[in-house]
């Protein structure tokens, strides 16, 4: 009975199957190794000449071979190669594709006599006439290539001989040493030490470890209480005043299973050392030398083997985190090769020089669009900070800056001063890390063409090119800086359409949208509590405001003076041309916010709300002049002269009063749909009293936030409508009791100022919004020093759709409200991310708007029966979906904010969401 041989695979490697045929490669392959794992010969040349035995298509077969071998090894996918291979040249360049893609390439010989090979093809029908020669031609290739496949580059050569030994063999694979994914963590990450141990002492306190000490004194080893691992990234020796005492450390928390480390540059130079290398004691190595000597001859034997079994990098916590020394793209995590060493350890750099001498390194950083974290040091930095999902840990301990750790997951970085200047570097310290302190914002490869975008909520989501080329026009020319646009927000679902009723749409009384649709679709969503919020009539407004400028720097690399964060439309537009206007807005908000006590409540230094700023006119005022106001001028001019002549006809006696009736509807439609938006348009503008004559002020300008969407380190979509308003509400309390100022003066939303002077509305003799009557509307009681706050409420009403009282409420709540002028209301369920009993997300918000306001969207006539009746057949459909994606794409974008992702990450779902909005959709819904 045969003994089983195990034969050891990487889990990530190219294994080339080696031997004559018939010697059973394809049973050993299909016995071994998964049927998607083998990329057979005889496949690919039935693939490209419906014969697997045709020997003419071996060119075009062996070339489809290594293209599917190529695609498999970038993927990272182990590959099996089932063929002969017994040739110098066919090795060569299977080796070849092993190396470019950075895995090991393994051999499997399988040396079978040639009479059982000659056996085995005469019992196959397709090979039965196999000449002989061909076999022995293989078996004579295979004795000459047997002593040089290791030379030839297999990491692993595994020889099989006879047939008992290959069927008894047994194939194991081995985890890739820097594969620790199953480690979760939680890690802190320690940046380069350089011998520096009293401050890796101090460090490793301020983390939470316990030192264990020798008999000596000497620290060596430190536990965490709660179980945290310490990572070191390496460069723990060399130009510091203790590099034995900081190598006694790190090797007794590695052998105690409390610590991991990377082997940094300067490991490498130090273990060539210790093996009898020549090395140039350069660059602190001197140094350490001089103190090893000092050590007995077991301590540098252990620090030799210690150095020796380093590896460049690991990749951790399921995949998510990457330490190394010097950085690494994202293509080598994982793989093991020279080159990827060689990477690891050293960096890569431009070939240059700068002034001091030293390589300038390539900025990789920049262009780094991995998925994992990568955590490294190597070049020095005076702090450490996030660029592109990597993050340099060097901040130069050993010349006089600082020693540094990053917790993870949490992101956070601690750090501890250096004693004193250690070591006197070749230049000054600079944020020189690859890719600077800011990194390149955004590559037009994060968003060009036709892209799929992963969200949590609702899986993959498709960007279609040409909606990508659209977005990339507006993003482009007329948006704001990208790093102040972390969120845009979705479109919102109209209600369903209401039921038709005769009676009414002949009394011209229809409704188009009713509350009573939106109550009874979340009811069958099994959505039992809903929010019904006031739909003020704006502009879409999003308002980032950060505690100050230094914040907005830090937190958002904005370098411009004066920007404290940002006030943008829901296209990502500026709200104002002038940046003072929009910093008074902020200090404003971020006085309220103060007050309010949200800064420290909420543990943050930056809000983003979701609001509406109005009026509607401050950034509609050409499409109130060219299309509103044009119809309203019209309706003016000619009524009264049609209404005139009819009126003067049918004092005649001339039968024309069906004729007459129906155009006195008309007009008073027309007067209706004129006073439709007149309600939403006012004078804005006013100037600030001194000092600040020649900035705008903010009279006439209301802002009304609904919703806290993220804070430092947590989005906030997922709190209750019913908590997000209360909210609100501190910050509408806060607004009313901060004290008159340069600011106070601003605009009521029903029209009238401040001042008492009177309403701002259109002038109803020229329908101009940019002419203003002050003496039509009735004046506020009071005067300014009952001034009216910038900050709007609004009002809401929580409905219970089960119950039918409370949904009859709901319904004659939004009737006062929109007889009062008000557009209409927005529909939530008081939780958010609600999801239906199949998974489905259920819409966040559906808007129900006021029958009056419908006029504006679908013309003065709408009301009339033919018209609804017409109206009615809407297709909502695609609007619906619309909602539902933008909306998993903006809450995608708020998780990767608060996650701390790079900018491109978040500006990925973004643009995503401005690239569906030029989805063709009908604009009235």
């Amino acid at each position: 009975m045969s003994v089983s041989r195990v034969l050891a695979v990487p889990d990530l490697s190219l294994v080339v199957l080696i031997g004559a045929t018939g010697s059973g490669k394809s049973t050993f392959a299909a016995r071994h190794f998964k049927p998607t794992e083998v990329i057979s010969s005889d496949f690919c040349r039935g693939l490209v000449s419906d014969d697997e035995n045709d020997q003419s298509a071996s060119g075009d077969a062996f070339e489809l071979l290594h293209f599917i071998v190529g695609k498999r090894l970038a993927a990272g996918r182990l590959t099996v190669v089932d063929a002969t291979n017994v040739q110098t040249e066919s090795r060569a360049r299977l080796v070849q594709l092993a190396r470019e893609h950075d895995v090991l390439p393994v051999a499997i010989v399988l040396d079978v006599p040639e009479h059982v090979c000659a056996e085995r093809n005469a019992a196959r029908a397709d090979r039965a006439g196999l000449p002989l020669r061909v076999i022995q031609r293989h078996q004579r290739e295979l004795r000459r290539s047997l002593g040089k496949l290791e030379r030839e580059g297999f990491r692993k050569v595994h020889v099989l001989r006879g047939e008992r030994e290959a069927e008894a063999a047994e194939i194991v694979r081995e985890r890739r040493f820097n594969d620790l994914r199953h480690l979760t963590g939680p890690f802190d990450i320690v940046g380069d030490i350089h011998g520096c141990r009293s401050e890796l002492e101090t460090l490793l306190g301020r983390l939470g470890y316990k030192l264990a000490r020798d008999d000596q004194g000497r620290a060596v080893d430190a536990v965490h209480p709660e179980g945290r691992t310490a990572v070191f990234v390496g460069d723990l020796v060399d130009r510091g005043p203790d590099s034995p005492g900081v190598l006694r450390l790190v090797t007794g928390m590695v052998a105690a299973g409390h610590a991991l480390c990377v082997s940094g540059n300067h490991e490498n130079k130090l273990g060539r050392y210790l093996n009898g290398r020549t090395v140039q004691h350069t660059h602190g190595l001197a140094e350490t030398i001089e103190q090893l000597e000092k050590e007995d001859e077991a301590f540098r034997v252990g620090a030799a083997e210690f150095i020796r079994g380093l590896v460049s990098h690991y990749v951790l916590d399921g995949g998510g985190l990457v330490v190394c020394h010097a950085g690494l793209p994202e293509k080598y995590h994982g793989r093991t090769s020279g080159r990827v060493r060689s990477f690891a350890l050293y960096g890569d750099t431009t070939g240059e020089t700068d002034e001091f001498g030293l390589p300038v390194r390539y900025p990789w950083a920049e262009e780094y669009r991995g998925r994992a974290a990568v955590v490294y040091g190597h070049t020095p930095t005076p702090r450490a900070g996030w660029v592109n999902n990597t993050i340099c840990l060097d901040t130069g301990c050993v010349f006089g800056g600082k020693l540094t750790a990053l917790r993870w997951p949490e992101r956070e970085v601690v750090d501890v001063p250096a004693e004193r200047v250690w070591y006197e570097p070749a230049k000054p310290l600079a944020t020189e890390a690859p890719g600077g302190a800011d990194g390149r914002p955004l590559d037009l490869g994060d968003v060009a063409g036709r892209r799929v975008v992963e969200t949590r909520h609702m899986g993959r989501l498709a960007v279609r090119e040409e909606n990508a080329a659209a977005a990339l026009e507006v993003m482009s020319r007329f948006a704001i800086d990208p790093r102040l646009l972390p969120y845009l927000p979705p479109t919102m679902a109209p209600c369903a359409t209401a039921k038709p009723s005769e009676e009414a749409d002949a009394r011209g009384e229809g409704f188009l949208e009713h509350p009573r649709e939106a109550f009874a679709e979340y009811r069958a969503a099994g959505v039992r509590e809903v929010v019904c919020e006031e739909k003020h009539m704006g502009s879409r407004a999003v308002v980032l405001v950060c505690r100050d400028e230094a914040v907005a720097r830090e937190r958002f690399g904005v370098s411009a003076a004066g920007v404290s964060g940002a006030l943008y439309t829901r296209t990502g537009r500026p709200f104002f041309d002038d940046r003072e206007t929009t910093e008074r807005i902020l200090r404003r908000v971020r006085d309220c916010v103060e007050r309010a006590g949200l800064w420290s409540e909420l543990d943050t230094e930056w809000l983003l709300l979701d609001a509406e700023l109005m009026p509607w006119s401050l950034k509609a005022t050409g499409l109130l002049r060219t299309q509103y106001a044009a119809v309203g001028a019209a309706s003016r001019m000619v009524f009264p002269g049609a209404l005139g002549a009819l009126e003067a006809a049918a004092d005649r006696g001339v039968e024309v009063a069906a004729l007459l009736d129906r155009q006195r509807g008309r007009a008073a439609d027309a007067v209706a749909f004129t006073d439709a938006y007149r309600r939403y348009c006012w004078r804005v503008g006013e100037p600030a009293p001194p000092p600040a004559e020649a900035a705008p002020g903010l009279a006439g300008i209301r802002l009304a936030p609904f919703q806290i969407l993220a804070v430092e380190g947590r989005s906030l979509a997922g709190l209750p409508h019913t908590e997000q308003l209360a909210l609100i509400d501190r910050l509408i309390a806060a607004d009313q009791s901060l004290p008159s100022g340069e600011d106070a003066t601003v605009a009521d939303a029903t029209g009238a100022d401040a001042t008492g002077e009177g309403a701002m509305v259109m002038d109803p003799t020229t329908d101009d919004p940019t002419v203003m009557d002050p003496t039509v509307g009735n004046a506020p009681a009071g005067s300014a020093a009952d001034r009216i706050p910038l900050l709007a409420p609004t009002r809401r009403l929580v409905v219970d759709t089960e119950d039918e009282a409370s949904v009859a409420a709901g319904v004659e709540w939004w009737l006062d409200l929109t007889a009062e002028g008000g557009e209409g209301m927005v529909v939530k369920p008081v939780r958010a991310l609600v999801r239906q009993t199949d998974g489905r997300l259920v819409q966040p918000g559906i808007k129900c708007r006021g029958r009056e306001y419908l006029r504006i969207v679908y013309g003065p006539e709408y009301t009339r029966p033919e018209n609804l009746r017409r109206l009615r057949v809407r297709h909502l459909g695609h609007k619906r979906s619309l909602a539902l994606r933008e909306y998993a794409l903006g809450l995608e974008a708020l998780d990767r904010l608060a996650d701390g992702e790079p900018l491109w990450r978040v500006h990925e779902a973004v643009f995503a969401v401005l690239a569906l909005e030029s989805e063709p959709v009908d604009p009235r819904l």
